[in-house]
């Protein structure tokens, strides 16, 4: 039964047991669809970029983002990205190339694939792995940067051998990209960095326009809008997974420290209001140590409205009887980001079955995986984690099998080919094979 905390601040706490794990989480992963007025909205917005092109993406821009763009500065130039080295710090270069290098040395390994497949005398298979021709990462901005978004979503790229790379970000209302998102994008070699934002940037990417070639991707986090627009482009170009709102769920004992559960928590509630933020223990002690220690933060702490918000609407604390039921509670969740803080956290670790990324122990929180850990940040909300894994290099790129048969290897599997083309009634199926086999072949 889900009850709330009277406190300066109310966050939502649930008692689990084995009889009622699913109930729970299906009360906390209820995916919310895509408003319909939202959606029509951003049809009617695809559709004008579709139809006109550079007037329709200029006069959105203007529109929503109170930008006036023409075709001479919509696309980046290098003039803008030396001025945006003068206006950030030594100390952020550094930074931006050593999570660059961090990000590398990962996707580098996550590219190391078998190549032969089976090689006997009379039949080889073997793959190859070829990069899609064009991307295009989508980076939020606006009031807001993510240089590290930019990171994640190019660097991959790059490493799989993508050739054509383009960047959009919606400009700030002086019609600049923040200069530190700009240091990022020449750090990682980006040649085309757009300022166009939200729906009217999808539909660039997808349809094309007279200043923006069509891509063959479209991957990066968005809003609602962004969200939408790339559902509704999917038919005609890939897109990685539609990014719903951040999510942290820390698994935790009696032997965890709750000022690190709590700062976990915050953190990751300045997300957003949407932010989902969920600690579940087997200890009530801790449960109320982690409620005070935040109670006391909200005090203190920069963006208190956004945290505050995610907290109560979003935030949950769920008490059980063991650390296996904390576990299969998180399976069935299936959470972007799970911290593991137990006694034992990689023996913890070892029944995950589905999560976007796994942190195991008290030194690897969520904050740092966002940016220079080396994992990637572009992960699977909403529950898709049972069945997707986070953004990566294989991502980009296409496999393709090669098959080399002889005569002698088509033999072997002659008749139960044939038996099994003639079950579904594809007799011709078996007279393809066949004919290989009359005397004069």
């Amino acid at each position: 039964m889900v009850t709330k905390v009277e406190l300066d601040f109310k966050i939502h706490l649930i008692e689990i047991k084995n009889s009622n794990i699913k109930k729970e989480v299906s009360k906390l992963r209820s995916r919310t669809p895509i408003p319909p007025q939202i959606d029509r909205i951003v049809q009617k917005i695809l559709k004008d970029v579709e139809a006109s092109g550079n007037k329709a993406v200029f006069r959105y821009t203007f529109e929503l983002d109170g930008v006036k763009l023409d075709s001479s500065n919509v696309r980046i130039s290098k003039e803008e990205v030396e001025e945006a080295y003068l206006k950030v710090s030594k100390d952020q270069i550094k930074a931006l190339k050593f999570a660059k290098i961090r990000l590398e040395k990962l996707e580098k390994k996550i590219m190391q694939k078998e190549l032969s497949l089976i090689d006997e005398n009379d039949l080889s298979i073997s793959q190859k792995f070829i990069p899609i021709r064009s991307v295009g990462c989508y980076i939020p901005g606006g009031k807001a940067i993510y240089p590290s978004s930019l990171l994640m979503t190019v660097i991959p790229a790059k490493i799989a051998g993508v050739s054509r790379i383009v960047v959009t970000s919606p400009p700030r209302k002086d019609g600049s990209i923040a200069p530190l998102t700009l240091v990022a994008s020449d750090i990682c070699g980006v040649e085309e960095f757009y300022k166009i934002g939200g729906a009217q940037a999808i539909a660039s990417l997808a349809y094309g326009t007279e200043t923006v070639k069509p891509v063959e991707k479209i991957v990066g986090p968005g809003n609602i809008y962004v969200t939408a627009a790339k559902l509704n482009v999917s038919n005609i170009v890939d897109i990685d997974l539609p990014a719903g709102p951040s999510e942290l769920l820390i698994i935790a004992d009696e032997t965890a420290n709750p000022s690190f559960i709590a700062r976990d928590m915050i953190s990751q509630a300045e997300h957003g209001n949407d932010s989902v933020c969920g600690l579940i223990t087997d200890s009530p002690n801790l449960a109320k140590k982690v409620i005070r220690l935040i109670r006391i933060s909200l005090d203190e702490i920069q963006r208190r409205e956004i945290i505050e918000k995610s907290l109560m609407e979003k935030g949950f604390i769920a008490t059980c009887n063991k650390i296996d039921t904390a576990v299969e509670f998180s399976n069935l969740y299936a959470p972007e980001h799970l911290e593991i803080m137990t006694r034992n956290p990689g023996k913890t670790a070892i029944g995950v079955t589905s999560a976007g990324l796994v942190l195991i122990g008290k030194y690897t929180p969520s904050a740092a995986s966002d940016y220079c850990i080396g994992t990637n940040h572009v992960l699977p909300t909403g529950g898709y984690a049972r069945t997707r894994s986070g953004l990566s290099s294989l991502d980009y790129i296409k496999r393709i099998e090669f098959v080399d048969c002889s005569k002698k290897a088509l033999s072997k599997i002659r008749k139960s080919a044939t038996v099994l083309a003639s079950s579904e009634g594809l007799f011709n199926h078996s007279l393809a094979i066949e004919e290989r086999f009359k005397t004069d072949a």
